[in-house]
């Protein structure tokens, strides 16, 4: 083989290689993205029940009800929409009515799944992925978005 073939080879093989290995990474990585929604974009998104996405929004006042099984419901809304989730786990201290939360889990008919709620941790705190649709839907009435 020449000294070119040698070359083309050695490049054909680390081109495989880095294409393998980006390939594994994105596969690796896959089951950690949850892409964001507010009730009205996951309203009109409706992704599949295999889809791991957040919710974030304001929990509705009157809305939280514990349920037999030591669940909890309640409903999320962004002024737009609402949505109604339920959660079985122990809720954050913060968690209360009227609060901002950011909820990760799944969409199962018509009713958001959550495996995990993220209470706002003090009273300027707010996601700034929520804060960002706030302000898109003219709904923001804080000072600047938060860092």
């Amino acid at each position: 083989m020449t000294r070119r073939g040698r070359r083309i080879t050695l490049i054909a093989v680390v081109v495989a290689i880095v294409a393998v290995a980006t390939g594994l990474v994105l596969v690796a990585l896959r089951d950690n993205i949850a892409f964001f929604y507010t009730p009205e974009t996951l309203r009109q998104a409706a992704p599949n029940a295999e889809t791991r996405i957040r919710l974030g929004g304001l929990v509705e006042t009157g809305s939280v009800a514990r349920l037999g099984d030591g669940a909890v419901a309640f409903v999320v809304a962004d002024n737009v929409s609402t949505v109604k989730v339920t959660y079985a786990g122990v809720l954050p201290d913060l968690f209360r009515e009227g609060q901002g939360i950011v909820a990760e889990g799944r969409w199962v008919d018509e009713v958001f799944v959550a495996d995990q709620v993220l209470a706002k941790h003090d009273e300027t705190y707010m996601p700034r992925e929520v804060a960002e649709a706030l302000k898109a839907q003219g709904e923001w009435r804080g000072g600047p978005l938060p860092e």
